[in-house]
């Protein structure tokens, strides 16, 4: 393994605008990322497991729900720092920042906005520490981008419901201690559960043979049968606005995840590109390479604007699905864009393990699609400017 040497781009002196809060959170995270996540990062991911030894580093950065209120565990940091701690997760690995954003913005987020005060103190504290792990039942094996559609059922049986369906390409599943699943009660209304591991009929199934977020336990959530009590009813939100606002807490931490990892391939591309000699001169002298490199950091910074923005909305309570949408897909379609250009620049060398190149690439093939498809957000984007959905 290479040593990390990262040095993050900052061509608009952004961190000026950080405040000192900010900039503490975030460099804790990138030191916690150097020593702990790129020393083995691509041996789990060439063996496609996730290093559950990082998981209590994750609780100790604030990655756990960095945004609820300390009260229950949470950090109660704002939504720029939430940010911040993705950006730097994902520089390190797409999989593990998809570990972070389940169990912050899918799992505790639903908890504390949807949930009772007995809901939140009994289980968000765990989740914050990572005593417990938690995963989102939304997507199933017939409904992605459509998710009103959704199979899972379940019915009121007087003392408890009981709970039948299926979910598919669930981060966190294999190990998860409790799922936030949504289902349809019997006038097909869509609520949320907390189904939690242990009771009889509900089984985590690991998803095999993946190219992409190796280094993430993916899998599906089964439900035969299974008797939830019904204190395990998320009661203040339904409808499917209910998880989609969940999704857009989600997707607004992918949109600074996305430029963790488009950083890291800028940054490796440049570090290489300053050491290899063609023709007798560093390769970084050449034009077409510079064009390569000058191109990178301006699309990364553009990214880095549109996110510090899109926080500073957040917090003040202003961002709309909208607009979230626009910043992840540009977001994550710059990152994948940045990969495949700096593998390019790294030649043959681009493809090994000895760089976090390629890994970056395959990961963000999966983050490209999920949370919303590359087409569906620009479709979300083009029914707010033109009032016109075009879904259906």
């Amino acid at each position: 393994m290479r040593p990390d040497l990262f040095e993050a781009p900052d061509y608009y002196n952004l961190d000026d605008l950080f405040s000192e809060e900010h900039l503490l959170v975030r460099d804790a995270a990138r030191q916690w990322v150097k020593r702990d996540v790129s020393p083995i990062i691509e041996e789990y991911a060439q063996k496609a497991e996730f290093p559950k030894q990082i998981i209590g580093g994750l609780a100790e950065i604030g990655a756990f729900g960095p945004y609820i209120p300390e009260e229950y565990g949470g950090a109660g940091l704002d939504q720029i720092s939430y940010g911040l701690i993705m950006q730097e997760i994902e520089r390190g690995d797409s999989g593990v920042r998809s570990t972070a954003s389940v169990q912050s913005s899918l799992v505790m987020y639903p908890i504390f906005t949807y949930g009772t005060e007995e809901q939140r103190k009994k289980y968000l504290p765990k989740l914050a520490t990572g005593e417990w792990m938690g995963s989102f039942g939304l997507t199933e094996p017939n409904h992605g981008s459509n998710p009103s559609g959704m199979e899972t059922k379940y019915k009121d049986m007087g003392d408890h419901y009981l709970l039948n369906g299926a979910k598919l390409w669930i981060s966190n599943s294999p190990f998860c201690d409790i799922a936030v699943v949504w289902a349809k009660n019997e006038e097909g209304r869509i609520h949320g559960l907390i189904v939690e591991r242990g009771m009889e009929g509900f089984t985590t199934p690991e998803t095999h043979n993946k190219w992409s977020l190796r280094a993430s336990a993916t899998g599906e959530l089964i439900f035969d049968n299974v008797k939830v009590p019904k204190e395990n009813l998320l009661p203040n939100k339904s409808g499917l606005g209910a998880p989609l606002g969940c999704l857009d807490s989600a997707r607004f931490g992918i949109a600074w995840g996305a430029i963790g990892a488009a950083m890291d391939c800028y940054d490796t591309a440049l570090r290489y590109a300053k050491e290899r000699i063609q023709f007798g001169k560093p390769i970084a002298a050449t034009q077409l390479q510079q064009k390569k490199l000058a191109e990178m950091i301006t699309e990364i910074t553009k990214a880095q604007l549109l996110a510090f923005r899109l926080g500073q909305l957040k917090n003040e309570g202003k961002a709309t699905t909208a607009q979230i949408s626009m910043a992840k897909r540009n977001n994550v379609e710059m990152a994948i864009n940045i990969a495949r250009e700096a593998r390019q620049v790294l030649g043959g060398m681009g493809i090994t393990g000895e760089y976090s190149i390629m890994r970056h690439m395959m990961n963000l093939e999966s983050v490209i699609t999920y949370e919303g498809t590359h087409d569906i957000h620009l479709l979300i984007t083009g029914a707010d400017i033109t009032g016109m959905p075009a879904f259906q």
